[in-house]
């Protein structure tokens, strides 16, 4: 029993890797031209602002297909069964990443309209929009993947580890802000 559980939690992280590396991809490699192109919604403040970038986004998206690829190439043919194929795993790598770099810029544009400056905390849009749109975008690829119970510990486990690993990016220079 307690095998099927740290099998479970182990086939939840490889799941969940692209979404990951897609999110902390942008620390490392983003910069540049941002996405809104400075352009202002209509209530006068910046649709996201400077800190998501085209660069960014794209070095995101690409990121999680890669570490998809990977995990086709190194973990399926191990015997995790997380997706039905090899092409499912870069599938859903690409999917995750992509919904990773959406969530993210949908909760960067509700901050905004909420006025919470840039690099100022915002709960949950900061720790988990990533997450819920990886998983939404991550159904085309396998709808079966995900229980409840899963969903739920990637929650959790998602909120502990993009907390750790932003307190990390500060400490280390690459973030101006601990979250």
């Amino acid at each position: 029993m307690v095998a099927d559980i740290l099998s479970q939690i182990a086939g939840l992280i490889l799941f969940i890797l692209p979404a990951y590396f897609a999110n902390s991809t942008p620390v490392l490699l983003g910069g540049g031209l941002p996405i809104d192109l400075g352009r202002k919604f209509f209530d006068g403040e910046r649709l996201f602002g400077d800190g998501k970038t085209m660069l960014g986004f794209f070095a995101g998206v690409s990121a999680g297909f890669f570490i998809g690829a990977l995990e086709a190439y190194f973990i399926f043919p191990m015997g995790f069964v997380i997706y039905p194929d090899q092409f499912s795993f870069i599938t859903g790598g690409f999917l995750l990443g992509l919904g990773t770099m959406t969530g993210d810029l949908l909760g960067s544009f509700l901050k905004r309209r909420m006025k919470v400056k840039r690099g100022r905390q915002s709960l949950l849009l900061d720790q988990l929009s990533f997450l819920i749109f990886a998983l939404l975008f991550s159904l085309a690829a396998s709808p079966a993947v995900l229980s409840f119970w899963g969903v739920l510990f990637l929650f959790v486990a998602t909120y502990f580890v993009h907390a750790g690993a932003n307190v990390v990016a500060n400490k280390t220079g690459l973030k101006k802000v601990p979250w």
